[in-house]
């Protein structure tokens, strides 16, 4: 009686695996390129917040914090230019070879006296809209 049963129920479920096509599944969601470098981008971010943290009260050393949070800055730059490089392909895909390139930038001339913040001190090679330190505004080059 037990084999008779078994062999019903195993011939119900080859009908049902035969018997479903591929039409009556339901479509897959579409998978984001950008899905893998955003988690990424916010897993670095915490990193950040949880290094300045520690750092505030008083478990790394000053050489210590600033070397994690370099490297920590460089992967985050490395996403973010692969997020770049990403957005670039999928929007010039219909553009000529020659459109797609980065822009060229021009030199400018920059006052030194724009790269120091005024809040904290700190000091940037280049000219930055808020202080890389402490957040704060920084003076606008003219």
């Amino acid at each position: 009686m037990i084999i008779v049963l078994a062999c019903i129920v195993a011939i119900a479920v080859i009908a049902f695996i035969l018997g479903v096509r591929p039409s009556d599944l339901p479509t897959p969601e579409p998978v984001s390129p950008f899905q893998h470098l955003d988690e990424r981008k916010a897993a670095i971010y915490e990193n950040l917040r949880d290094l300045q943290f520690e750092y505030r009260l008083g478990k790394l050393s000053d050489t210590d914090y600033q070397s994690t949070k370099k490297d920590l800055q460089k992967e985050l730059a490395g996403v973010l230019a692969e997020v770049d490089n990403i957005k670039l392909q999928l929007n010039g895909a219909g553009q000529p070879a020659a459109l797609s390139g980065p822009p060229k930038k021009q030199p400018q001339k920059v006052d030194a006296a724009a790269n120091v913040c005024d809040s904290c001190g700190a000091k940037f090679d280049k000219p930055l809209k808020f202080c890389g330190e402490c957040g704060k505004p920084m003076k606008v080059a003219k």
